[in-house]
């Protein structure tokens, strides 16, 4: 199970699903975050999983956002918050993938990445997979 100074993949997958909603109707972090009664340095907490977001505030983003609460959490296997020693290592890459999508660049990357040819998409993948290995092969989460 992850350590418990790791945001718990629930909380990445709900932070990554605001932000990706946010993005989509093209709102900024203070514009969100007002909404609500959050600073924006608060809402980018959130939107990386790095605190949990309250019920108040999440009923609140959804009416902003437009969703019904359910779609925050639209994806995320019913297992994932009591994951055992067998689902640790699926749980690492949710949270890998999660981590991901958080970050403007990996938003960016899924938008664009079915446009390329699969050709030039191996191309990308043996790229990454060089330069992943490059700095040691540490995701974000443990080099910090």
């Amino acid at each position: 199970m992850a350590a418990d100074h790791e945001p718990h993949l629930v909380d990445i997958h709900v932070g990554s699903r605001v932000r990706m909603r946010r993005r989509s109707l093209g709102l900024s972090q203070t514009e969100l975050a007002s909404s609500v009664g959050l600073t924006f340095q608060q809402l980018q907490k959130y939107e990386r999983g790095a605190n949990r977001i309250s019920a108040s505030k999440l009923y609140g983003m959804a009416k902003t956002l437009q969703v019904p609460l359910s779609w925050f959490f639209e994806g995320l296997s019913s297992d994932a918050a009591s994951a055992g020693e067998d689902q640790e290592a699926d749980e690492r890459k949710a949270r890998m993938v999660q981590v991901f999508l958080a970050s403007s660049e990996g938003l960016d990357l899924a938008t664009l990445f079915p446009r390329i040819p699969p050709h030039q998409r191996r191309q990308i993948l043996a790229l990454a997979r060089s330069l992943g290995q490059m700095d040691g092969g540490q995701d974000e989460e443990e080099a910090g």
